[in-house]
């Protein structure tokens, strides 16, 4: 059995009276754990709220109030690919990570993410990630060491501040007759849980796709999001019919099957680049990780 050994939180969503049980929301919330495992998690007190109270059935479900839990596993995968650190500070810390990791407990990994694997390297507490990248794409992430200061790290994302690129490859039949795309959509949760689709509404989703290479039907692109939907890359490349290399999910979501480690996705966070809100330095990291048949 895998326990996490950082409890991880969820909030209460609005919801239109009578309110749900808490118990019903958890459910419906997190699919892939049943109701009987719920119930006993409750039962052995291990789902707490803010104050470090366990929560029992009769429990009531009050709109915004956070829970926390232990994430359990009854087997977990071992990843035996590995991060590296390009850079750390007593404020931030830049990582590289690898294909198939996750940055933080999801799925079937509770310790076995980017973030616990930091943890026990640096030995600080208060290390958090800043943002996230998917588990089947590489490169960098950028983590907070500091929690008085994280705010303002955090805030060059939340205002478009902090420039990202990333690069991709997609196979094609033919060269594109275009070299630059502007990408401006709405994406909101699909049917299954961890899939995004494009929907109408109000645009939340921008991206800028260059082709930069095309050799023997591999095409390689430069990508830059100005936005950070789930899966947003991925849907965008796909649109245009330019679907990632090993992408399992879009445009079409294939079985389930385990973790290929000689065919990873073909996408890397490459390159990050920021002006230090305490140090007014501009930082620039890039990832040295390689996309299949890469030598740039």
């Amino acid at each position: 059995m895998g326990i996490a050994k950082r409890p991880s939180c969820v909030s209460l969503p609005d919801a239109s009276k009578p309110y749900p049980t808490i118990l019903s929301f958890l459910v419906q919330r997190f699919p892939g754990v049943s109701q009987a495992i719920w119930a006993q998690r409750i039962a052995d007190r291990k789902v707490i709220d803010a104050a470090g109270t366990p929560i029992t059935m009769a429990t009531p479900y009050l709109p915004r109030k956070r829970l926390y839990y232990f994430r359990e596993v009854a087997a977990e995968p071992s990843i035996p690919l590995q991060e590296k650190i390009l850079f750390q500070n007593d404020e931030i810390l830049v990582a590289c990570k690898p294909p198939f990791l996750p940055v933080t407990p999801s799925g079937s990994y509770v310790n076995e993410c980017l973030l616990n694997r930091l943890l026990l390297k640096t030995g600080n507490k208060h290390i958090v990630p800043l943002h996230r990248i998917d588990r089947e794409t590489s490169g960098l992430v950028l983590f907070s060491m500091n929690k008085e200061t994280r705010g303002r790290y955090a805030e060059l994302f939340a205002k478009g501040r902090m420039e990202k690129s990333y690069e991709a490859l997609a196979e094609l039949t033919q060269c594109p007759d275009k070299v630059e795309w502007t990408v401006e959509n709405r994406l909101c949760r699909a049917d299954v849980w961890f899939r995004s689709q494009v929907t109408a509404g109000p645009v939340n989703a921008r991206s800028q796709i260059r082709l930069v290479e095309f050799d023997k039907n591999r095409a390689r692109f430069l990508l830059y999001p100005f936005t950070g939907k789930k899966h947003q890359l991925r849907l965008h490349m796909s649109g245009l019919g330019f679907p990632i290399m090993h992408d399992r999910f879009y445009p079409v979501l294939l079985d389930k099957q385990e973790d290929d480690l000689s065919r990873p996705l073909q996408l890397i966070a490459r390159r990050i680049k920021f002006t230090d809100p305490l140090s007014g330095k501009v930082m620039e990291f890039a990832s040295d990780r390689q996309l299949a048949g890469s030598t740039t």
